[in-house]
C-alpha cells in the first residue's frame, strides 16, 4: 500500500477504524456514533476519498422545514390569526387600528390574519366598520398551522418525507427558502452522501489494527499533561516534517482597484486636481454642450443607454443652454457657423446613462480655473458586444489642461505619458481621428503582446464652440483614454473581463501597484 498509516489524520483514522467492508457511512452515523461535528465529517470524508480509501456510493437530497425564531415566538404567544380570533371573542368588536394598538401588532399583520379569517367566515366587519368574531371554532388551516408548530417544537425541524399531504400543504404557506426571518418555517435543502470503504481503505484499516494507532494519539505536548504526567500513559503522533504548511491568505486589495488608485496619485502629485460627477447625466452634457449634433449617429439608441424613469431632467443650468443651443444653431459668437438645425429643447433634457468621461470635462469647464490642470477616473456605459477590449461598461482616464500656452506639443507628451508609463507599452502611435469636439483630433494606439494593435483613446483640443459657450477663451488640451485597456497591458493580462472577474482566486495572486 502507497499510504503511511502513520500520517492519517486522527478523523481518518477512527473512520477507518469503525466502520467494515461494504458497510455504509454517512454524516448521521459519525454524528452519532463517534460524537463528529458536521465540519469535521465533510473534513474526513473528503480527506478519504482523495487518498482513494473511501467512495461515494449515493447521494440524495433532502427537505427539511426549520422553526426559524419568528416561528418560535408565535408558538408561544400565538399566531396573529389566533391572538385576534381570542381577542375579539373576549372583548367584542373592535376596529382594525384598536386591534393592533392592543395586541401589539402592525397594521399590515393584523389586516393579513384578519383576511385569513374572513375568507374562512370566522370574522367579519361590522356596520360599523369593527371587525367582530361571528365563529365559535378556529379555521381548520389555523388548527393545522398550530399543529405544525407544536410538533416542529421537540427536534426543531420538521422532515418534508414524515408529513402527509395535507400538512405539506400547510407548510408550504409557513415556509419561505430565503428572507425567512419573518416566517415561522425556513426550507432547507440537505445533500445527504453515502460512502463505503475501498479495497484500499479496507487494506489501510488492517494496517492500522497491526500498528495499534487509534487515533487517540497525542497530537500536542501541553504544560497541563507535563504537570499531570499523563503524557506517560498515552502515545504521540509522530511529527511529519514533510507535511504541506497551512496556506495563508492575507487580505489584498482588488489588483486593478489598486492600479486606478496609483494612476490617481500620479496624476495628482503632477499637479492634476480630480472631478468627478453623476453617473445619470442628460443629453445636454453628454452631448450638446460638446458640440455633438442632436442628429449625429452616437445619439442612436444602440449606443446609448437611455434611462426609463425620469425620462428627463427638470431644467439645465443657464446660460450654459442658451449658449451652446446658438452655436448649434448659428454658432453664436464663435466664428462657427454651428449645425445649422433648429435646437430641440426637449431633446437636450432626455436622461441617459453616461457615455463617454468628456461630459466632466464639459462641466468642469463651466469652473474652470486658468491655467489649470483636471482630471478623472470615469466609469461610463455603451452598448457594444463584449469581448476582450470591449465592454458595456468600462472606465476612462478624462482630463483636460487649460492655458494661454497649451499646444498640441503638450498634449503629445501627455499621452507619451499614459502610452509608456501608465500603460507600460513599448510600442505606441499616434493617428489623426475626428471628434465634434476637438480640432486637430488624435488617437493613440498601442501593441499588446497577444492581442496585437488597439486603439487606447482619443485626444485633442476643444474647439471653440465647446470652450466659448461654456466661459472659456483660452486653448484647452482634452484626452478620454481607456484605463481598462491600459491596465491589460500593465497588469499582464489578455482580456479585460479578468479586470472585474468574481473569482477570489485572482485577487489573491494578482498584485497590482
Amino acid at each position: 500500500m502507497d499510504i503511511d498509516v502513520k500520517k492519517l489524520h486522527p478523523l481518518e483514522v477512527k473512520l477507518l477504524r469503525h466502520v467494515s467492508l461494504e458497510e455504509k457511512i454517512d454524516n448521521e452515523r459519525l454524528i452519532n456514533e463517534l460524537g463528529y461535528k458536521v465540519g469535521q465529517c465533510n473534513q474526513a470524508f473528503s480527506w478519504l476519498c482523495q487518498k482513494q480509501l473511501l467512495k461515494e456510493v449515493d447521494r440524495s437530497v433532502k427537505v427539511v422545514y426549520e422553526l426559524t425564531d419568528f416561528g418560535r415566538a408565535i408558538e408561544k404567544d400565538g399566531l396573529p390569526a389566533e391572538r385576534i380570533f381570542t381577542f375579539l371573542g373576549e372583548k367584542g368588536p373592535h376596529t382594525m387600528p384598536e386591534i393592533a394598538e392592543a395586541l401589539k401588532m402592525e397594521n399590515s399583520e393584523v389586516g393579513s390574519a384578519f383576511g385569513a379569517l374572513s375568507s374562512k367566515k370566522a370574522v367579519m366587519l361590522n356596520s360599523e366598520r369593527k371587525a367582530e368574531r361571528v365563529s365559535d371554532e378556529l379555521p381548520d388551516d389555523i388548527k393545522a398551522q398550530r399543529a405544525l408548530l407544536e410538533k416542529a417544537l421537540a427536534d426543531g425541524e420538521l422532515d418534508d418525507a414524515a408529513l402527509n399531504a395535507g400538512e405539506k400543504k400547510t407548510i408550504s404557506q409557513m415556509a419561505k427558502k430565503r428572507g425567512a426571518s419573518q416566517s415561522p418555517f425556513k426550507l432547507c435543502e440537505r445533500e445527504s452522501v453515502v460512502y463505503e470503504l475501498t479495497e484500499a481503505g479496507a487494506e489501510a484499516k488492517g494496517e492500522l489494527e497491526k500498528a495499534n494507532i487509534t487515533g487517540e494519539e497525542f497530537g500536542l505536548l501541553t504544560p497541563e499533561m507535563l504537570k499531570s504526567g499523563s503524557w506517560k500513559n498515552g502515545t504521540f503522533r509522530p511529527y511529519g516534517v514533510d507535511a504541506p504548511t497551512a496556506r495563508l491568505i492575507p487580505g489584498r486589495r482588488n489588483a486593478y482597484g489598486s492600479y486606478l488608485q496609483w494612476v490617481k496619485d500620479k496624476l495628482i502629485s503632477l499637479g492634476f486636481e480630480e472631478f468627478d460627477g453623476p453617473l445619470v447625466e442628460n443629453e445636454f452634457w453628454n452631448g450638446d454642450a460638446l458640440f455633438m449634433p442632436q442628429f449625429h449617429s452616437a445619439r442612436d439608441i444602440h449606443d446609448v443607454y437611455y434611462v426609463k424613469d425620469p425620462r428627463h431632467a427638470k431644467r439645465i443650468e443657464e446660460p450654459w443652454l442658451s449658449q451652446v443651443a446658438a452655436v448649434h444653431e448659428n454658432g453664436w459668437t464663435t466664428g462657427s457657423r454651428g449645425w445649422g438645425y433648429s435646437f430641440d429643447h426637449e431633446f437636450t433634457r432626455r436622461q441617459v446613462l453616461r457615455s463617454q468621461g468628456t461630459v466632466l470635462s464639459a462641466h468642469q469647464l463651466t469652473k474652470a480655473k486658468v491655467p489649470g490642470k483636471y482630471f478623472g477616473i470615469v466609469r461610463c456605459f455603451r452598448y457594444d458586444q463584449v469581448d476582450a477590449t470591449h465592454g458595456a461598461d468600462f472606465y476612462q482616464t478624462e482630463g483636460i489642461v487649460l492655458g494661454d500656452d497649451v499646444n498640441l506639443r503638450n498634449l503629445l507628451g501627455l499621452l507619451k505619458m499614459f502610452a509608456e508609463e501608465i500603460a507600460g507599452a513599448e510600442e505606441v502611435k499616434y493617428v489623426p481621428g475626428y471628434f465634434p469636439f476637438t480640432e486637430p483630433s488624435i488617437e493613440v494606439h498601442i501593441k499588446h503582446p497577444v492581442l496585437g494593435w488597439f486603439e487606447l483613446g482619443g485626444s485633442g483640443i476643444f474647439r471653440p464652440e465647446v470652450t466659448k459657450a461654456l466661459g472659456i477663451d483660452v486653448p484647452v488640451l482634452a484626452w478620454g483614454l481607456g484605463i481598462d485597456r491600459m491596465a491589460l497591458m500593465h497588469l499582464g493580462l489578455n482580456d479585460l473581463r479578468e479586470l472585474f472577474t468574481p473569482n477570489i482566486e485572482s485577487v489573491r495572486t494578482r498584485r497590482g501597484n
